[in-house]
């Protein structure tokens, strides 16, 4: 029943990121940049968690003799801060910057559809290092029949894709970042507790986001985020979006294990449609019915050991 749980959840996480393009879409219209969203919805995020981390030690480990919290600010050793500096990049600034770039340089669909087979790049990598994450014949048949899913399900019918080299090669670039967060994840989860390491993943992806303003200055004013078709889209963002679902999501990864966690991304592209039709009145098409059939029955071989 707890395996059901962590299914469960890791569904309803992707479900919630397929959602996000809407909210990202308003913000977009309202004037900031992909950059300034993903830099203001990780404030938020990382104020919040740091706030939980504030709260979470007293209880767990008590105070010190000074009286101050016995609040875990560094990881262990330099090597492990480098991990946590590494997913900071991989999952936060490097991923970002390049999945929002690539839409200004190839389609939509281009991009979409190369993100969401991200878990066969992740698959593959975590494969080489590490023999217990591998997969059988079943499951290897299970990824590759979500992943077909996947490409019906995007290109809905359309079989034409515009080539673009450098908008595809950042496509891939951000779904390599995504697979690489998924590797380093391993060891950091076995190490040290969800909260410290998702803490540590929205701080690096800030301090690693600070060049970029170098080369593209510019931030939006207080006013200008104040506006209630502004902020009421950052809060749902940073609160739900980055800080749960990122919280959830690297607790789900602990429990599942980086692969069968990962397998979720095939899902992105249909809740996104879903949500599109709901929220939007978009059709549903007999492709996306299709594809849905194959990316579930994919991923129920998958998940067979």
């Amino acid at each position: 029943m707890s395996n059901l749980l962590y299914h469960f959840v890791a569904f309803i996480v992707v479900a919630i990121w397929g959602s996000t393009f809407v909210f990202t879409k308003l913000l977009l219209n309202g004037g900031l940049s992909p950059a300034q969203i993903f830099t203001l919805r990780f404030i938020i995020a990382y104020v919040l968690l740091l706030a939980t981390s504030l709260s979470y030690y007293p209880r767990k480990m008590g105070w010190t003799k000074t009286g101050l919290k016995k609040f875990r600010l560094f990881a262990d050793s330099v090597k492990d801060e480098m991990l946590m500096l590494g997913l900071g990049i991989s999952g936060g600034s490097l991923y970002f910057l390049t999945e929002n770039s690539a839409m200004n340089y190839t389609t939509t669909t281009n991009t979409s559809l190369i993100v969401c087979l991200c878990p066969l790049f992740a698959t593959a990598l975590i494969s080489l290092f590490y023999k217990s994450e591998r997969l059988s014949k079943i499951q290897i048949l299970g990824t590759l029949m979500a992943a077909l899913g996947v490409v019906v399900v995007v290109l809905n019918g359309h079989f034409v894709l515009h080539l673009s080299p450098l908008g595809d090669a950042l496509a891939f670039a951000a779904c390599l970042c995504w697979a690489v967060y998924s590797l380093l994840m391993i060891p950091a989860s076995l190490k040290y507790n969800t909260i410290f390491v998702t803490r540590k993943v929205f701080f690096y992806g800030l301090v690693s986001m600070l060049p970029y303003y170098w080369f593209v200055p510019g931030f939006p004013s207080l006013a200008d985020i104040m506006r209630p078709e502004v902020l009421n889209n950052l809060l749902f963002l940073g609160c739900v979006a980055s800080m749960l679902c990122f919280l959830v999501w690297n607790w789900v990864i602990k429990k599942l294990g980086a692969v069968a966690a990962t397998n979720y991304v095939y899902f992105n592209p249909v809740t996104t449609i879903v949500f599109a039709w709901v929220v939007l009145s978009e059709d549903i098409t007999v492709y996306f019915i299709i594809g849905s059939v194959l990316i579930i029955a994919g991923m129920f071989l998958s998940n067979k050991k």
